[in-house]
């Protein structure tokens, strides 16, 4: 079995053995682009070849930046196109792949790596944790009142609310950098979020907004007219379905939200991709009317580098934790004194007893803020040597905002 980077010359053989990987075809290419697999980089594509030379597994990673607690930006591979022939499988294809990936991105001096999983089953055993999570609220139009003041106006068209901030609704052809502008804001203060490269949107790879699918675009504009917010969204039998919402603020977002909520001809309004403790919900005035639906987690967590990923992160508890930390997969074992000083972290080998010991994925799981570690101690996952280690790593762990990932990759 041959593990080697693809070259341009690939990129055919690599499509199609990613989509035979999962019983699909490629799609018919359309006008404007939209391909998802258009936003690969070959150099950081893999193929698995047999000793005669056939492809029958892919992994790519996708060079992102990850916005941590805190709002420090850091370098993350986003793992993505990890398929093997359905001939090839439990023959230890994808272990060899994903192993020979890791040790790339080690090499590159990355400290962590990320990804979606498209089954929950598989990445745990590579050592990536479930991070972020998201859900979708559906609100029947009749009992869409919110209960919260109505702080902006807003409108289908340009007009200035009592505090001079607006609504205006642009098809998704007219406002693409606006989107990208907005969208590279948000990003950069919330926890979980990934960036989104300029060349998707130039080449509208990914999903909506990102794709050439028809949508019109709610952009929220400040009172010196400048766009802080965004929701996408489409109308199909009866139902407004937004896409993403992005805003800037919490009023912003409120101000999306009625602007969605109030829209006439439709029987119900979808929020995709909301995180779990958002206040929308709260703030209608029938609580009730909010329909949870949907729960799954995102984004994936999975480190390389402990220390190098501990003290990257912003904390705002002080203590100190010692973690003995396992990674059966790529064959590591560490025990870290973990000290956390005015909201900086320092991390360094020791010798001294552990107050948790985990595994990796459950260090990536947490290592966000979107996952107390006491739900994994209660699940069985991580050990506490003392009854205080739990109730310190809580709140040593915990982010100033939860953590949220809305990109698709």
């Amino acid at each position: 079995m041959e593990i080697r980077s693809t070259t341009d010359k690939d990129l055919d053989v690599f499509v199609d053995t990613v989509h035979a990987a999962f019983g699909r075809f490629p799609e018919t290419p359309i006008e404007g682009g939209g391909l998802w697999w258009s936003a690969l980089e070959t150099d950081r594509c893999l193929l698995a070849l047999t000793a005669d030379g056939r492809a029958v597994g892919t992994a790519a990673a996708h060079p992102f930046e990850l916005t941590l607690p805190g709002e420090t930006v850091i370098p993350a591979s986003g793992v993505t196109a990890v398929g093997v022939l359905p001939s090839h499988r439990r023959q230890g294809v994808l272990s060899t792949m994903m192993r020979h990936q890791l040790t790339e991105f080690r090499a590159r001096g990355e400290f962590l790596s990320v990804l979606l999983a498209s089954e929950a089953s598989i990445y745990g055993r590579f050592g990536y944790g479930p991070a972020t999570y998201t859900r979708r609220l559906t609100v029947p139009r009749r009992q869409a009142a919110l209960a919260v003041p109505r702080a902006r106006t807003v409108t289908g068209a340009p007009a200035a609310g009592p505090d001079n901030t607006s609504v205006e609704v642009l098809r998704r052809s007219e406002c693409g950098e606006i989107l990208e502008e907005v969208y590279d804001r948000y990003r950069r203060s919330q926890p979980g979020a990934l960036s989104r490269p300029h060349r998707w949107w130039a080449l509208r790879a990914g999903q909506p907004p990102i794709s050439p699918a028809p949508r019109l675009v709610a952009v929220h504009r400040d009172a010196d007219g400048v766009p802080d917010g965004y929701a996408s969204y489409s109308v199909e039998s009866g139902t407004l379905t937004v896409d993403e919402t992005i805003a800037t603020d919490a009023a912003v977002f409120t101000a999306l939200a009625r602007f969605a909520l109030g829209h006439d001809l439709v029987s119900q309004v979808v929020f995709k991709h909301v995180p779990l403790e958002h206040p929308l919900r709260w703030q209608l005035a029938d609580f009730r009317a909010g329909e949870v639906g949907g729960e799954m987690d995102w984004l994936w967590v999975r480190l390389l580098d402990i220390p190098g990923a501990l003290t990257a992160r912003g904390w705002f508890t002080d203590g100190e934790l010692v973690l003995d930390v396992d990674d059966p997969f790529l064959g590591d074992h560490g025990r870290y004194l973990l000290t956390v000083q005015e909201g900086k972290a320092v991390c360094i080998p020791t010798d001294r007893e552990p107050d948790l010991s985990l595994d990796v994925r459950d260090l990536g799981s947490i290592y966000l803020g979107g996952t107390a570690p006491s739900t994994l101690a209660h699940a069985g996952h991580i050990r506490a040597h003392h009854p205080s280690a739990v109730t310190l790593a809580d709140a040593l762990f915990r982010a100033d905002r939860s953590p949220h990932c809305l990109h698709w990759f």
